[in-house]
Order: C-alpha cells, then sequence, then structure tokens
C-alpha cells in the first residue's frame, strides 16, 4: 500500500491506550533496522526525517528508501513525516514531496506568531491531503538545530492547557506536541525526571480525543551507554525518559511518542564494539551490520513498550 497519514493511527492509538512509534532515519541501514523490527512486531509506524537529515542524505534517497520499505511492507502502515519544520517553506517543500504529515515547530515564537505560521502550514497541508503536527510549550536539551531551554528551566516552560485549547481551535492542528517535562538529546537531565502528567490529563479533559505527542523521549538505554564507553567513548551522564514513565503516558493522550537519541547510541555502541573487537576490520558491511541489527533489537522492545506491537491491521 502507499504511504498514508496518522489520522487512523492517532484515532486507535487513543480508543485503545497506545501510541505510534515515530523514529528517525538518516540512511539505509537505520531505516531497514526500523522496519525489520516493525515488520515482525506487526506495527504501524511513523518514519521521521528531520533537516539534518535531509542535509545529510537529500530527500530524494531517503525517499527512495522509505518507498522500497512501504512497496516491500504493504501490510504495514507507514507515515512519512517531517519532524521540527521550522519554516512554512520548509512545511511546503515537504509537502510537495510527498510526506504525508509535517510538523511545523513554532514553539520559539510567541503564542500569537505560533498561532499565525501553524495555521499557515495547516491550511497548505490540509488542502493537499497532509496532517500537521505543532508544538506547544518549550523543550530542554539540543536536538540538530532544535535548541531548547536549560535543564533548569524545563518544569517552568511547560505547555500551558488553556492555551492549548485556543491553540488547536485557532489553527486547525491534527496533533500537539506539548512539554510535560522531557528533553532533547542524550544528556536530558540530572537524574531520573518526573513527568508531568497532569498537563497531560488537563489537555485531554479540555480536548478528549485530540492526540497529544511527546518529543525528546528516547530513553539512553544503560547497555548501550556501557557500550560505547567500555570501547572509548564518553557519556557518564546521559540520562533519559524511563520507559516506564512512556508506558505511563501512552495509556492518556499520548499518541506518538518520538525517539531518535537510541537509534544513534544502539548503531554507535555496535560499531565501536566491532571496531575494538576487530581492529583490522575495513569492511563497513561487517560493522554496519550489527549496527542495524541492535537497532532492530531495540526497536522491538519500543514497540512494545508503546502498547503498538500488534497493532499495524487496526491501522489501516
Amino acid at each position: 500500500m502507499a504511504l498514508v497519514d496518522t489520522k487512523k493511527m492517532f484515532e486507535m492509538a487513543y480508543k485503545n491506550g497506545y501510541a505510534v512509534g515515530a523514529f528517525n532515519v538518516n540512511n539505509m541501514e537505520i531505516t531497514q533496522g526500523i522496519i525489520a523490527a516493525v515488520a515482525e512486531e506487526k506495527s504501524p509506524l511513523i518514519l521521521q526525517i528531520s533537516r539534518g537529515a535531509r542535509s545529510y542524505a537529500s530527500m530524494s534517497y531517503l525517499k527512495a528508501i522509505i518507498d522500497v520499505a512501504v512497496e516491500e511492507n504493504p501490510d504495514l502502515p507507514i507515515c512519512m513525516h517531517l519532524d521540527h519544520g521550522d519554516t512554512f517553506e520548509t512545511c511546503k517543500q515537504c509537502v510537495d514531496d510527498g510526506f504525508t504529515s509535517v510538523m511545523i515547530d513554532g514553539s520559539h515564537h510567541s503564542f500569537e506568531d505560533n498561532i499565525k505560521i501553524t495555521k499557515q502550514v495547516v491550511d497548505y497541508a490540509h488542502d493537499h491531503g497532509v496532517v500537521v503536527e505543532a508544538e506547544l510549550g518549550k523543550l530542554g536539551g539540543i536536538e540538530e538545530d532544535v535548541v531548547g531551554v536549560s535543564h533548569d528551566e524545563i518544569m517552568s516552560h511547560l505547555t500551558d492547557p488553556d492555551e492549548a485549547v485556543e491553540f488547536v481551535e485557532k489553527t486547525g492542528v491534527d496533533s500537539l506536541a506539548v512539554a510535560i517535562g522531557t528533553s532533547h538529546g542524550a544528556y536530558k537531565f540530572k537524574s531520573e525526571p518526573k513527568l508531568a502528567f497532569d498537563v497531560v490529563e488537563k489537555i485531554q479533559a479540555k480536548i478528549p480525543g485530540f492526540p497529544l505527542v511527546m518529543h525528546g523521549s528516547s530513553s539512553v538505554p544503560a547497555e548501550f551507554k556501557e557500550l560505547i564507553n567500555k570501547y572509548g567513548g564518553d557519556m557518564p551522564d546521559a540520562v533519559g525518559v524511563p520507559e516506564s514513565a512512556i508506558s505511563e503516558a501512552v495509556k492518556m493522550a499520548v499518541c506518538k511518542v518520538n525517539i531518535d537519541t537510541d537509534l544513534r547510541m544502539a548503531l554507535t555502541a555496535k560499531i565501536r564494539q566491532v571496531y575494538a573487537e576487530t581492529p583490522a576490520e575495513f569492511d563497513p558491511r561487517k560493522y554496519l551490520g550489527p549496527g542495524r541489527e541492535a537497532i532492530k533489537d531495540m526497536v522491538k522492545r519500543k514497540l512494545h513498550v508503546l502498547g503498538c506491537a500488534g497493532k499495524a491491521a487496526e491501522c489501516l
């Protein structure tokens, strides 16, 4: 089947208390690892492409890789999503390039300007049959060129539930990324975070049925951190969002959970291990292959944390 948008995915996720995993892709091996896991677990899938990924691999290559994945897995609902589009022009280009979902991130603007740019993107995207995600509130950390507030400021920049209602009504956006204490990157927190689930509950009560999104939700798995550090890395203070917290959020109004850092860590850990254990190795297939397998295993686990394993058929 062709690429799909997230309407049916989010409808079923909200109804049945799970979330769809949104995984960032940058190359063939990462995409293959994700797809292999999703195919085995029969899960719906959102493949995200950031501005950095488009600069690194070019849209034509990434689109071709995703097109092959869709063609080879006709029983899987797969959405191609723009992650953190920062301007109307970027979102428009991605709509024109065949994305089925785009995110406009106007969270760094004033509330009024965020509404204005989001509405502009929504009007264009909806006219072309594409759904739109927006962001309200400010996350912490750093992801590519997305710079959030400092760790100490995270809890003072949470999404305001009343503003969320007004924002959704005035923009017509299809889903909303909310700030509830999560953070981008691997160095998210100084200690295990306590997420503001009360914010999700209040928004859910005010806009029942409306899908919310969690950004900055990688868990920074200890096994990958230990492998990276064992084989020459330096990630002693990397702390992520506990998987138990993610499982709790997806039982509420959270229908999409973004995961990027964990993919990078899985790939890097295995590449470092191969380099260290077989230093004479120079065949990319011999280190990218294990990295791809590590991504597959990690994604399979995430699909169960999110509760979307086995849900592909109901999202078609």
